[in-house]
């Protein structure tokens, strides 16, 4: 069997699994947006660790090391790229989820064709961006290593993973907004592909303030949980 199994790409798989399974929760008939939300966000949970875990293992060929750079962009454009995308058209087909929350809908055939399809491009595009900005960096590390040891101080453009963190906090926003906050679900999924694809210079996160992301993550988690369980839903 080709591939490797050992304990260094074990999160990066369950990456993957997450964010295949928060598809198909998003896009399912009796899915929920709010639900796929948790999967991205424990995807998010394991891209934070994967690359610490396998430097761990000292004895790392480096096909085996090549290997972990490929998986972890392959499961960071669907869980980061898709998954998010997929909540977006969950969103769009669904609606907010909440009692006295006002669906946002264009009268008419032809306005709801154009909405249609200015969403369908955004999520392309968001999709789109992160496959190349993924590519993109790839390429870039490898050249860098070949120049200089030692891992990266900074990343050019906003990193896929950032995805974690910003939409769950779009999605609180409906609990505190008395509008439907799709579409600014999709602005901010236009924003953040151009973002991904800006010449920004985002200094790479140190331990510290990776642990201080995955408590925020941790209490995005809890308070669409608790909305979720405490919040009337529309059906």
């Amino acid at each position: 069997m080709i591939g490797f199994f050992d304990y260094s790409t074990w999160l990066t798989y369950l990456s993957l699994i997450s964010a295949t399974i928060g598809i198909a929760f998003s896009l399912h008939d009796m899915g929920h947006p709010y639900w796929g939300m948790f999967f991205l966000l424990f995807s998010g949970f394991c891209d934070a660790f994967d690359g610490r875990v396998a430097r761990r293992k000292k004895d790392r060929t480096d096909i085996q090391k090549k290997f972990g750079i490929q998986i972890d962009s392959l499961a960071d454009l669907v869980a980061f790229g898709v998954l998010p995308a997929c909540i977006g058209q969950s969103l769009a087909t669904l609606g907010p989820f909440i009692s006295g929350v006002e669906r946002f809908t264009f009268r008419g055939e032809k306005s709801q064709l154009i909405l249609s399809i200015i969403v369908g491009g955004i999520m392309i595009f968001f999709v789109l961006a992160a496959m190349i900005r993924l590519a993109y960096f790839n390429v870039i590390e490898e050249e860098r290593q070949k120049k200089e040891a030692g891992t990266r101080k900074s990343y050019l453009g906003l990193p896929v993973t950032s995805s974690a963190l910003i939409f769950p906090t779009i999605l609180l926003l409906q609990y505190v907004l008395p509008m439907d906050i799709t579409i600014i679900y999709y602005l901010f999924l236009l924003i953040t592909g151009m973002l991904f694809l800006s010449k920004i210079n985002v200094p790479k996160p140190q331990f510290k303030h990776i642990m201080v992301m995955v408590s925020i993550g941790a209490i995005e988690g809890i308070l669409l949980l608790l909305g979720l369980m405490l919040v009337k839903p529309l059906y």
